[in-house]
């Protein structure tokens, strides 16, 4: 039987609404068998997180528990070199998942700067690209943006495309209008969460004062989770 599995990487500094959108839309658009969240150890093209792996594999835990399908996975927290998406799908293709059997979850925004990511253009081929509208950058625009690989680009459903080379599935959704950095910052300036993240995401924050103005400086060891707490280890 093929296999739909999805994935979603970020720093997920923290993990919020919009994270749960996405893969959401996708599982729901392409009927995923099972959804895997990857935190990343050292995000190549970004600032360093501000909190531990070990908080952000544990707020990602807690927003995918009760999801049907969802598992949070330590794949690439357990090197500790940068975590780039092609190194992570050879993980997958090393477990004997092939490329038609994988859904890169992601959004339009996120995507229409994938000429920059590691390995482009062959890790068009490694992957089915899922990608999902985000405010302000609609998954209509991407043709414009990415006139050459408009041939690539479908929106679902598509029958029998797992049997087909890896596509660009364009899926116009609605996602909620937020992101870490505006969560942070309202952290640091005292000001609420609530409706921007999974309650218990909101709990683990307030629990351990993550982002507040008070916390700079104050840091749970990055050692791999499992290192840190065992039942935490790559829920796969």
């Amino acid at each position: 039987m093929s296999r739909r599995i999805g994935i979603i990487g970020g720093s997920f500094d923290p993990f919020h609404n919009g994270h749960v959108d996405l893969g959401t839309v996708a599982q729901q658009a392409l009927d995923l068998t099972r959804l895997f969240v990857i935190p990343s150890h050292i995000p190549p093209h970004r600032p360093q997180p501000m909190t531990s792996t070990f908080h952000r594999f544990a707020m990602a835990a807690m927003a995918v528990a009760g999801r049907p399908g969802w598992r949070v996975a330590d794949i690439e927290l357990r090197f500790g070199t940068p975590s780039y998406t092609s190194g992570t799908l050879g993980r997958f293709r090393e477990r004997g998942y092939p490329p038609s059997d994988l859904f890169f979850v992601l959004g339009a925004d996120a995507f229409s700067d994938i000429e920059n990511w590691m390995d482009y253009p062959r890790i068009l081929d490694a992957t089915h690209f899922a990608v999902v509208s985000r405010p302000g950058f609609p998954v209509g625009e991407l043709p414009l943006r990415l006139p050459q690989l408009t041939s690539r680009m479908v929106r679902p459903p598509v029958d029998q495309w797992t049997a087909m080379d890896p596509l660009i599935l364009l899926i116009d959704a609605p996602t909620a209008d937020v992101s870490s950095t505006a969560i942070r910052r309202r952290l640091a300036e005292g000001q609420s969460i609530a409706g921007l993240v999974p309650p218990g995401v909101q709990q683990h924050i307030e629990q351990h004062g993550l982002y507040s103005s008070t916390a700079h400086g104050r840091r749970v060891s990055d050692a791999p989770p499992a290192q840190q707490a065992g039942r935490l280890h790559g829920q796969d």
